[in-house]
C-alpha cells in the first residue's frame, strides 16, 4: 500500500488525530523494542486498548499499519537545507543527521532486516524515508554544479547520497571508531568534500 493510500485510509477512519498518533507511537515503540516481527495487530491493540477489529478495518494488514506509522513519523532531514554553497549544504546535512542520531537510528535498525525480507515494506520505506532524502542530497549537488562549484562530470557525484546515507546507517556498527556524533561531519570533511573537489575546513 502506498503512502497516499495509507493516508487516505486514515482520513476515512473515525479514529481521531490524537488516537491515531497514539496508535502510531505504539507501532514505532514495538518496532524499536523487537523489530518488525514484534509488531502484531494484537500487540498494538493490547498496548493501546484499541479493538483489533478497528485496526483491521482501518489498515487491513500489519504492513499497511507500519507503513502509515513510518510515513507519519517521518520528519525530513535535508529537504529544507540550502546554505548557498555545496560544501555548506553537505555540512548542514551532516549536522542535521548527527542531531537526529538516536531514536531515528534505532528505528531504522529495527526495520533493517524486514527491509530486505519484505518487498512491500521495502517499497514503503523507500517512499517515505529514503527517496526524499536522496532527492534532497542530489539537489544540493545539482545546485553546486549549476554554480560551478562541482564539475558536472565528477564521478563522485553519483556516490554521495549512497555513501552519506550508508555511513548514517552503519555508524553504530563502528562505535569504537565513531563514539560520538562527529562521524558524519568528519566523513563530509575527510571524504566527500575532497572527492567533489571542494575544499575541506
Amino acid at each position: 500500500m502506498s503512502t497516499r493510500a495509507a493516508t487516505a485510509a486514515a482520513r476515512r477512519s473515525k479514529i481521531g488525530p490524537e488516537r491515531e498518533q497514539e496508535l502510531y507511537r505504539a507501532v514505532l515503540d514495538l518496532l524499536r523494542e523487537g523489530g518488525y516481527d514484534a509488531v502484531t495487530m494484537e500487540g498494538v491493540a493490547a498496548r493501546t486498548k484499541c479493538g483489533k477489529a478497528t485496526l483491521y478495518r482501518q489498515w487491513k494488514t500489519k504492513q499497511q499499519l507500519v507503513t502509515a506509522a513510518l510515513a507519519k513519523s517521518r520528519r525530513a532531514l535535508f529537504t529544507d537545507i540550502d546554505t548557498g554553497s555545496a560544501a555548506g549544504d553537505l555540512r548542514a546535512a551532516a549536522a542535521a543527521a548527527a542531531d537526529r542520531r538516536g531514536r531515528d537510528t534505532e528505528l531504522m535498525e529495527a526495520v533493517g532486516q524486514a527491509y530486505l525480507l519484505h518487498a512491500g515494506l521495502r517499497q514503503a520505506l523507500r517512499e517515505t524515508v529514503i527517496d526524499p532524502e536522496v532527492a534532497a542530497l542530489d539537489a544540493m549537488l545539482r545546485r553546486g554544479i549549476e554554480r560551478g562549484e562541482i564539475a558536472a562530470d565528477n564521478p563522485a557525484v553519483a556516490f554521495v547520497a549512497p555513501c552519506f546515507l550508508g555511513v548514517l546507517r552503519i555508524e553504530r556498527l563502528f562505535e569504537d571508531r565513531f563514539p560520538d556524533d562527529e562521524a558524519l561531519p568528519a566523513f563530509v570533511e575527510a571524504v566527500l568534500l575532497p572527492a567533489l573537489g571542494l575544499a575541506p575546513r
